[in-house]
């Protein structure tokens, strides 16, 4: 972060202390929901939910091979292999929209075009089993199977859209500057947690 954002985060933090009327009952009261609101985020969902992805990001960047990666998301895959193969697989995964950007960083940095990435990152949190269930359960197997089918077609949709918006920077990572490269002074463990907690610091 540079010193003019930190500037700025400063000069409205005070500005915010400064002005915000605290001594109004329904700001003191709407302050304290916001803080219980956060306090429940993480003790529910960063804990539970966030952290266990970033280590799954962490194990996929550790102990997938990027010859893997390439093979199904790679600039030279088969795009109809490649798109259905990123769309259909977070079925398996129990991921939210906050849990599955981990994943997704994990992929895109180990070599997967970002229109396959999208297209995993955007079906993921949708086309699950457990949402899909509920959905037919709640609403009508019809709109769980519209739900299900929705979800890969959008997916491939806008991982299309954005392959071809950015064509530039899928052509210059294709050569191979972006990787992980395994460290052969380091056990895997380490590996791990390393790159664990570089997905950490990455968001």
């Amino acid at each position: 972060m540079s010193s003019r954002n930190k500037v700025i985060i400063l000069a409205l933090a005070f500005l915010g202390a400064y002005f915000i009327p605290w001594d109004n009952p329904t700001i003191r009261r709407s302050g304290l929901e916001a803080f219980m609101m956060l306090q429940e985020y993480a003790r529910q969902h960063v804990l539970t939910c966030l952290i266990p992805a970033f280590f799954i990001a962490g194990a996929i960047g550790t102990f997938i091979s990027q010859a893997s990666v390439l093979k199904y998301f790679g600039a030279k895959a088969k795009k109809i292999l490649s798109y259905f193969v990123a769309s259909v697989s977070g079925s398996v995964l129990a991921v939210c929209s906050c849990t599955v950007l981990p994943l997704f960083a994990g992929i895109y940095a180990r070599g997967a075009g970002i229109g396959p990435a999208t297209a995993f990152l955007y079906s993921g949190p949708a086309v699950n089993v457990l949402a899909i269930v509920l959905t037919a359960r709640v609403l009508g197997w019809e709109l769980g199977l519209a739900r299900a089918v929705g979800a890969v077609f959008f997916a491939i949709v806008t991982g299309l859209l954005m392959a071809f918006i950015f064509r530039k920077d899928d052509a210059a990572r294709a050569t191979g500057a972006m990787h992980f490269p395994d460290q052969d002074d380091t056990t895997p463990a380490a590996r791990f947690c390393k790159t664990a907690c570089f997905y950490l610091t990455w968001f």
